[in-house]
């Protein structure tokens, strides 16, 4: 098939330019000496303002700890560590370490807030305190394999962690964004291989959850239902502060979802949202959990409270399509207007958006401007998700016979796609059907219902009616005897 051409485009940031949906890799420039870098850094520091009554607490005991120690920190927490680090630099400004925890500060925070307007704050950070240590500084490139990770720069984020690696090759954190950068470039038997590695170290007690959360994600990823629960079953119960329980508990719900089980994934969520009200990946599970129920007005209820303090486009995409599935099509246009404009902020922040703005485009925008963004994207990060999502892509513009490829490629066992997803097989499914592949298509649609039948509230209608039309299968005559 002909590679389709995408459109030039740029995006500003505070800090420095960047290619629009690209992270540019950084590289340390001789010429600039580390005190006109570290000059240049403070003066990004926000003025400290005058206070009129006591001041801020300081952050928890664990919160500098579990942001070094790659686990979560509950948002107060990041908010007061990052107001700490800043007046520290003010009067250490060569004091490498806190900047890389105040990189890491500002990533954790762009994270939980969805604010992508943290990411530059945080690189300039981790690079400042690579400039401050002369580059061998295994915690600053160790954040930027994280933040590069959290942009969707999987690249750079494999080569910011393969650097870490070599000067610290018993640090479990690093192996743990080098599993993420793996499985995003679709090297699945890198990410398995550096799996066993991570397993093989001896971590002790206090990060033991967040290893048993790592290794859950690889087992998902591979097919592994049981174990992802019970690793994530035994980092919930072991989880030493209430935003890493929540944070276990949410990866326990989702998992259950993905899974059609209602009500075990409703438990982890409410579980989660006991041990932090402020787990809004928990309250945006809650969402999709009522909406199943039939619950409808508190569904609507958990999206927009999930919405309101983490604004992001996935978010939106999902209460528009339950606005859709309704009949709401002004409220639902209104959240996809959204999924734009977020978007937009999200790349601005150097975040790649290019796959999620290639699921919306395909089903509720410009069905060839998602094939553009689907193919861009897959040349640079041929990952699963993005071989389902350019499966679907063309098979929405016509393209059928191109789209089984990627659509078998998605849920190939052998090539990585071992991930039991409803929505893998419901695509291969009405694909399969629309090549007239009857019994295959009538395969993976059922088989897409029976691993969660409530997987979408636009698609399961779908599935339903494409099943009806294909009918049962034919009768066979049973093979003569002898």
């Amino acid at each position: 098939m002909e590679k389709r051409q995408s459109g030039p485009g740029t995006s500003l940031v505070a800090v420095r330019p960047r290619r629009r949906l690209r992270m540019l890799r950084r590289v340390l420039v001789a010429s600039v000496t580390g005190t006109a870098a570290v000059g240049g850094a403070l003066m990004l520091l926000p003025r400290e303002p005058v206070r009129s009554g006591p001041p801020a607490p300081a952050p928890g005991p664990r919160a500098p700890v579990a942001v070094t120690a790659g686990m979560p920190a509950a948002l107060p927490d990041l908010t007061r560590l990052i107001g700490d680090r800043e007046n520290h630099l003010r009067t250490h400004p060569r004091d490498a370490r806190a900047w890389a925890v105040l990189g890491t500060a500002y990533l954790q925070r762009g994270r939980q807030t969805a604010d992508a307007a943290n990411y530059p704050q945080a690189e300039h950070a981790l690079q400042t305190s690579l400039e401050v240590a002369g580059g061998a500084n295994v915690e600053a490139l160790e954040g930027l394999a994280a933040l590069a990770n959290t942009r969707r720069d999987f690249a750079a984020a494999r080569e910011w962690g393969e650097q870490a690696n070599k000067i610290a090759p018993k640090r479990w954190t690093t192996y743990a964004v080098l599993i993420d950068s793996y499985t995003g470039l679709g090297d699945y038997k890198a990410s398995r291989s550096t799996l066993d590695k991570l397993m093989a170290l001896r971590t002790g007690a206090a990060v033991r959850p967040a290893v048993m959360a790592r290794a859950s994600a690889v087992y998902r990823d591979r097919g592994w239902r049981e174990d992802a629960a019970a690793q994530l079953a035994d980092a919930a119960a072991a989880a030493r502060s209430p935003a890493e329980q929540a944070d276990y508990l949410t990866r326990a719900g989702q998992l259950a979802w993905e899974r059609g089980d209602r009500q075990d994934a409703l438990r982890h969520f409410d579980a989660a949202l006991r041990a932090d009200p402020g787990q809004r990946a928990a309250m945006a599970g809650r969402g999709r959990v009522l909406a199943a129920l039939g619950r409808t007005s508190e569904a609507l209820t958990a999206y927009r409270a999930a919405l309101t303090g983490q604004p992001s486009p996935e978010y939106a995409l999902e209460l528009g399509e339950l606005y859709e599935s309704l009949g709401r099509q002004e409220e639902a246009q209104a959240q996809y207007d959204l999924v734009r404009t977020r978007a937009d902020r999200d790349q601005a922040g150097g975040v790649d958006e290019e796959l999620l703005l290639g699921r919306f485009e395909a089903d509720h925008g410009n069905r060839e401007d998602a094939v553009v963004l689907l193919e861009d994207e897959w040349e640079r990060q041929p990952g699963i998700d993005v071989a389902d999502a350019l499966g679907w892509a063309l098979h929405r513009v016509g393209d059928d016979e191109e789209a089984l490829h990627y659509a078998r490629v998605a849920t190939d066992k052998d090539k990585g796609g071992g991930v039991r997803s409803a929505l893998y097989s419901f695509h291969l499914g009405m694909i399969e059907g629309e090549l007239e592949q009857t019994g295959p298509a009538r395969r993976h649609l059922q088989e897409a219902l029976r691993i969660n039948p409530y997987f979408s509230p636009l698609r399961v209608p779908v599935a339903r009616e494409a099943l009806a039309r294909l009918g049962e299968p034919p009768d066979e005559e049973p093979p003569p005897e002898g």
